[in-house]
């Protein structure tokens, strides 16, 4: 496999859009040191999964050549517009549904003007590739799709990307703990909503930065169930089965809160 970095990044975008507010400064100092890593790993193209790409009967994979608009969204929208313009690797994507498809796995391509593309997949493509220079690849967060099978969907990426003999990086945009705060709260005094979510969130993370995989994965299911993870994890199993699980550590560039759920930029050894 030509693996050049792995990534795990939240895909709120109250980092990114308000960088100014002291609770946030840490993750937008995080991405800002992973994009740094990702320029210096010069992958050919960026396999990118995002929790808020949902999709419900195919595994959805993005082939129009270049998205741009502005978009808006629908929780944060107090705090402005997220304006995008990504480069997608259409060879690659196609890929990928075939062989998808060819494993059981019903996927399908997306290509059409004004594609509502999901807030998430905008803001870990601004943070991490401000310059626009990279290409991507685009996958949907099938809701259907279990940790297994999303794990077994990246591996086809990874190994796809291999074949065409492309130096790819991984990016798995997603948060931690799921908890927010249901009423209004200053944003100067953004924490993780509980302790135990915070304590979670803090072993998990130490089991990465550890490169203690088996444990990751003996915990997973408690973790997710205890700390109400954003999209029960899937995120990480995009990171694993496009890395083959072949990292062996990790640093965490940033930890914090985003409106009460847990949020990291990390960094994979690979």
């Amino acid at each position: 496999m030509t693996l050049a970095a792995a990534f795990l990044v939240p895909g709120s975008p109250l980092p990114y859009l308000r960088k100014d507010n002291p609770p946030w400064l840490g993750l937008a100092a995080g991405y800002e040191k992973a994009a740094r890593a990702l320029a210096a790993a010069r992958p050919d193209v960026v396999l990118l999964y995002s929790t808020q790409w949902m999709a419900v009967l195919d595994q959805l994979w993005q082939e129009r050549p270049r998205l741009q608009g502005l978009h808006v969204d629908e929780n944060w929208y107090e705090f402005g517009e997220l304006p995008f313009d990504l480069s997608v690797d259409t060879e690659l994507a196609q890929a990928c549904v075939e062989s998808a498809n060819a494993l059981g796995l019903h996927s399908r391509g997306i290509d059409y003007d004004a594609f509502p593309v999901d807030t998430g997949t905008i803001v870990a493509s601004n943070c991490l590739d401000p310059e626009g220079t990279r290409r991507f690849v685009l996958a949907a967060n099938n809701l259907y799709h279990d940790f297994e099978t999303t794990r077994r969907i990246a591996t086809i990426a990874g190994e796809a990307a291999s074949a065409q003999g492309k130096r790819f990086a991984v990016v798995g945009v997603g948060g931690l703990s799921g908890t927010v705060f249901r009423e209004e709260i200053d944003i100067a005094d953004d924490r993780i909503a509980s302790d135990e979510d915070d304590s979670w969130n803090r072993r998990m993370l130490s089991l990465l930065e550890k490169g203690e995989t088996q444990e990751v994965d003996r915990q997973c299911a408690a973790y997710v169930q205890a700390a109400k993870v954003d999209m029960g994890f899937k995120h990480l199993a995009w990171i694993q089965g496009a890395t083959g699980g072949r990292y062996y550590g990790a640093r965490i560039h940033a930890y914090g809160p985003t409106y009460g759920a847990g949020a990291a930029v990390v960094e994979f050894k690979v």
